[in-house]
């Protein structure tokens, strides 16, 4: 009798993987429990103790199906390589949602609980309509090009999940440069953290330090400050609920909204199965596109507001080894974490900035461009915004609040974007080649050069200036910023040597 061979679910591979799935869905969770309580002031416990929790059983439910698919893989294949489709939040529709739906419907009605039964009606809705079209997704692959399919990929993961978590690093960037470049030296360059840490939790614990070490030293200054409390531990079970039936009239406003994402998802869902399956793990679309559905249906009558979806990253993770044991460790920390209050203490934790460059890798792994690209993007959205707000009588100093700290974060990330694609190029080449000290020398460059305004200029024209000249605290932080990174590859290199 032949007996099935031995699954090997679980590889070093999957330490790295788990802690850049884990903390990219915890970075989703940061931001988009940010700005619902920030902007448009949802109640702090209705966000991290019914919606967090809610939405976490989508990724929970997906992240085990896609674990149990990865070992179906390995049996039937006899492989012990095969990978766990990533899954996850949907970046694009968790601000489409956030600023869409739930955050006029709550600007309208004045009613958080109302508001998130909308948001709830309009997961559900999404996720009705992703089982619709699952069973047409292995048809859709055989008809459409490999090469549109892998197109359309790229353009996501190039513009939605690493140019807009690169404003985030860019909003602080002490912290964002810090943790991109110990990334950037652990997956890439190969460098060995220390303790044995995973590259991924080194990245982040490195930013979040340098973050609340800042705040420590400046303690006693003026102004708001961080603050974490325990007190969101505590258990808040995402029971089913069909409190969102109580909405459906008030929902229906929304639902055109819903089409295209849950569309989009299903798209990129085929495209995610094609990715994978170039990297040589044979996936049914079907059985993947089912998963998403059915996962985003489970969170949005749980209480979640935001839907589900296979995330775009198969081949990185691959890349770093992974098996299926990280999806199934992400599973249980996003879903029981978030039972339990971790996920809420974790928001409250994790600045953005520290967690945004684990988004930026993953986007740019896909299609395997440069990192110099970014800088490019930032300066071609600068001149379209320009030109769109003179087309009615505004200018960029008439923004204000969130509008002008992402103008600001535009400006210093793409004023003089030729010479920073090509400083970022040598300092990323030179990462992965292992030599630590001269991408330390690159960055150190950078930082007089920002300085004196020929990278990162934060004036409108991107004019260079005297250090002592310019009113703005963006150069200074930014070079300090490269500094600390050149001075983190240089300790290192010297460890690694």
């Amino acid at each position: 009798m032949r007996t099935a061979p031995a699954v090997r679910w679980w590889a070093p591979g999957d330490w790295n993987a788990f802690f850049g799935l884990a903390l990219d869905n915890l970075g989703l969770f940061v931001i988009f429990s940010g700005l619902l309580i920030g902007v448009f002031g949802f109640p702090s416990d209705l966000v991290l103790h019914v919606m967090v929790p809610g939405t976490a059983v989508g990724v929970l439910l997906g992240n085990l199906v896609y674990t149990a698919l990865a070992v179906r893989l390995m049996r039937r294949t006899g492989r012990s390589d095969v990978t766990a489709m990533p899954f996850g939040l949907d970046t694009p529709s968790l601000f489409g949602i956030v600023f869409g739906v739930l955050g006029p419907a709550m600007l309208l009605t004045r009613d958080p609980i109302m508001a998130w039964k909308i948001g709830m009606g309009v997961t559900v809705a999404m996720g009705v309509i992703k089982l619709g079209c699952a069973f047409a997704g292995d048809w859709v692959r055989r008809v459409v090009p490999r090469a549109a399919l892998l197109g359309s990929i790229a353009g996501v993961a190039i513009l939605l999940i690493a140019f807009l978590p690169s404003l985030r690093i860019f909003g602080d960037p002490l912290v964002g440069v810090v943790s991109l470049v110990v990334l950037l030296a652990a997956l890439l360059g190969g460098v060995r953290m220390p303790w044995g840490l995973p590259g991924a939790l080194a990245a982040v614990l490195a930013g979040t330090v340098v973050f609340w070490g800042r705040w420590a030293l400046d303690a006693g200054a003026p102004g708001p400050h961080p603050a974490v409390t325990l007190g969101a531990l505590g258990l808040a079970l995402p029971l089913p609920t069909l409190a969102w039936l109580d909405a459906v009239e008030a929902t229906l406003p929304y639902l055109p909204l819903a089409v295209p994402f849950a569309l989009a998802t299903v798209v990129g869902g085929i495209d995610n199965t094609e990715s994978a399956i170039v990297a040589g793990d044979e996936y049914r679309a079907r059985d993947i596109l089912l998963t998403e559905a059915v996962a985003t249906i489970a969170a949005g009558c749980c209480g979640g507001v935001i839907q589900n979806t296979p995330y775009i990253g198969h081949p990185a993770y691959k890349a770093m080894g992974a098996r299926a044991g990280y999806t199934l460790a992400t599973g249980l920390l996003i879903g029981v974490g978030a039972a339990v209050g971790v996920v809420a203490v974790l928001v409250r934790l994790l600045p953005e900035a520290a967690v945004a460059p684990i988004l930026v890798f993953v986007g740019l792994q896909i299609p395997a461009v440069a990192v110099s690209f970014l800088p490019a993007v930032a300066a071609l959205v600068l001149i379209e915004g320009g030109l769109l707000l003179g087309g009615v009588g505004k200018s960029p100093a008439d923004l204000a609040g969130e509008g002008r700290l992402l103008w600001s974060a535009l400006l210093v990330l793409g004023n003089g974007f030729i010479l920073t694609a090509l400083v970022w190029g040598s300092a990323l080449v030179a990462i992965i080649d292992r030599r630590l000290r001269v991408a330390a020398a690159v960055l150190a460059i950078a930082a007089v050069a920002t300085l004196f305004g020929l990278i990162h200029s934060p004036l409108p024209g991107g004019a260079v200036f005297w250090p002592w000249e310019v009113a703005s605290g963006a150069p200074h932080a930014l070079a300090a910023a490269y500094g600390v990174a050149a001075s983190l590859l240089l300790l290192l290199g010297r460890r690694d040597g």
